[in-house]
């Protein structure tokens, strides 16, 4: 039975063979496989919008423990995408998801700290991150699926200054403009 795990495996899609054959929780699945699954279901989310097919799916990878990568991905979409249909969609797929209490305040709040610990990587790609961020962060606040405390752990762009601009990092007063 070992080598015919081991040919289950090596064949394209082996994970899915498994499932079918021995059917394999979660928990032990590659976290690749994990995170291949929730950009995928993330994908057919936005041209469906259809939130019952999305939770059926989620629900399918059996790992609550993992919900964090789907708050995750969410917004990382919302923030390349800089479409206010994506920015729609995924909150109501999140309110719907936390409501249902399919993904936790603690998956949420881990999810969104990612996404903040990242955003100096993520503002490379997406020179508008951070503006796309206070407003998605401010849209989840007024759905209810973000507290107050997550939603002030959100980092601000601040500008650097350079040694360049000769005031030697010195506030001007009004008066000077």
């Amino acid at each position: 039975s070992l080598c015919r795990a081991d040919t289950l495996l090596s064949m394209k899609h082996g994970m899915v063979r498994l499932d079918n054959v021995w059917g394999v929780g979660g928990g032990i699945r590659p976290v690749k496989y994990l995170v291949k699954q929730i950009v995928l279901l993330l994908k057919e989310y936005l041209c469906s919008c259809d939130i019952a097919e999305a939770s059926r799916c989620l629900a399918e990878l059996e790992v609550p423990h993992f919900h964090h990568e789907l708050v995750y991905e969410a917004v990382v979409m919302v923030l390349e995408s800089m479409h206010e249909k994506t920015e729609e969609a995924m909150c109501k797929l999140l309110q719907s998801l936390f409501r249902s209490f399919v993904i936790s305040i603690d998956q949420m709040r881990n999810g969104f700290q990612r996404v903040y610990d990242e955003m100096q990587e993520i503002s490379l790609d997406v020179p508008a991150a951070y503006t796309v961020l206070e407003r998605w962060v401010i849209r989840c606040r007024q759905a209810g699926i973000i507290n107050d405390e997550i939603m002030r752990r959100m980092p601000a762009r601040g500008r650097k200054r350079f040694v360049s601009e000769g005031d030697g990092g010195l506030i001007k007063d009004s008066s000077f403009w």
